[in-house]
């Protein structure tokens, strides 16, 4: 495992001081395509460190197709507080990240946005009350684009949430809708599906045993192009960790492959793998992970300790990319069942 060495501009965006009292986070000019980072390779690594992954809690991320707007999600205090950030690159330069003005009252669970295949809709998990139920219930929302801004959020309502917990939204370009349902009071997840239309939703409808596979599951990403879905998975007998990324193909018939791992280095020492996504265009995959910087004996100090954990690679869980030229590989062994 990489030792943990901070870029100049990234220890500059995290420790420059306005004053004595007064720390001012000094946001970096950032251009160019995914907030102006370098493009990985087949190895996983860090994406965008000191501005994503920064050493908070932080998992899920999410894209229009147009590639100019960035969310991510990040946690506080064991969930006490949760927050979906927002960056939009404009006249060539990246915005600083700020909470999403209606996913950010510090009273509700905002998590998990997905943004629709035409980028004009992002859908989102909130605990916020609704005109049937309390806060605390997860339920699925949407919020429309308004010009510059955004309009109110909407609940999804009937068929799609009930008074059991719906979350993780994904979508697809020819319709569907993808997400995952648990029963009030029932700690097992399962990933269910939609149809989405105009001004409303179709009946739900539960996947078969090849997605719901293991003991648990739940977060499941689905293509744009419907034809392969990615989720944590607990309890499958290959697992390198407590929770690993699995990969399931669906071909023209609507049948779904056995689930193939994802492999060692996705998922081995990561117990927090939650949050799978890959860019609009497919060439990278992004994922949650809660790997933890080693850190040489000859080098422990309580500075070096401090360090560490206010830095990415800390085990809170970062976001790490890669290529994701893999996917087709891993569909030359997807098996199908007749």
């Amino acid at each position: 495992m990489k030792r943990l060495i901070l870029p100049l501009t990234v220890a500059v965006f995290l420790f420059a001081c306005q004053s004595e009292n007064q720390k001012e986070i000094v946001f970096p000019e950032l251009q160019g395509n995914y907030l102006g980072q370098v493009l990985p390779d087949t190895v996983p690594t860090l994406f965008a460190p000191g501005i994503v992954s920064t050493g908070m809690f932080t998992r899920d991320i999410a894209m229009p197709p147009s590639g100019d707007e960035i969310c991510f999600s990040v946690v506080v205090g064991n969930y006490s507080y949760s927050f979906i950030l927002y960056s939009k690159l404009i006249n060539g330069k990246w915005t600083k990240p700020e909470p999403l003005p209606f996913a950010a009252s510090g009273k509700t669970a905002e998590l998990e946005p997905a943004f629709s295949p035409d980028g004009n809709r992002l859908y989102f998990l909130s605990s916020r009350p609704d005109a049937e139920e309390e806060t605390g219930d997860q339920d699925l929302w949407f919020v429309d684009k308004a010009g510059d801004g955004w309009e109110n959020p909407v609940n999804l309502g009937s068929p799609v949430n009930t008074d059991g917990g719906e979350f993780f939204p994904s979508l697809t370009k020819d319709g569907y809708l993808y997400y995952t349902h648990n029963d009030k009071g029932n700690p097992e997840n399962e990933i269910w599906r939609c149809r989405v239309y105009a001004d409303s939703f179709g009946n739900p409808e539960k996947l078969p045993a090849n997605v719901n596979c293991g003991a648990n599951r739940f977060n499941a990403y689905i293509s744009p192009g419907h034809d392969y879905l990615i989720l944590p998975v607990i309890g499958m007998p290959d697992a390198f960790d407590q929770v690993d990324y699995y990969i399931v193909f669906r071909n023209e018939n609507d049948q779904w492959s056995k689930p193939l791992n994802l492999g060692e280095q996705i998922n081995k020492d990561n117990s927090r793998g939650w949050s799978p996504y890959v860019s609009p265009d497919g060439k990278y995959f992004f994922f949650m992970s809660n790997k933890c910087e080693d850190i040489p004996a000859n080098e422990l100090s309580y500075d070096r300790i401090r360090e560490l954990y206010n830095s990415p690679g800390n085990g809170k869980s970062d976001i790490y990319w890669m290529q994701a030229g893999f996917i087709e590989k891993l569909k030359e062994k997807a098996v199908f069942e007749n």
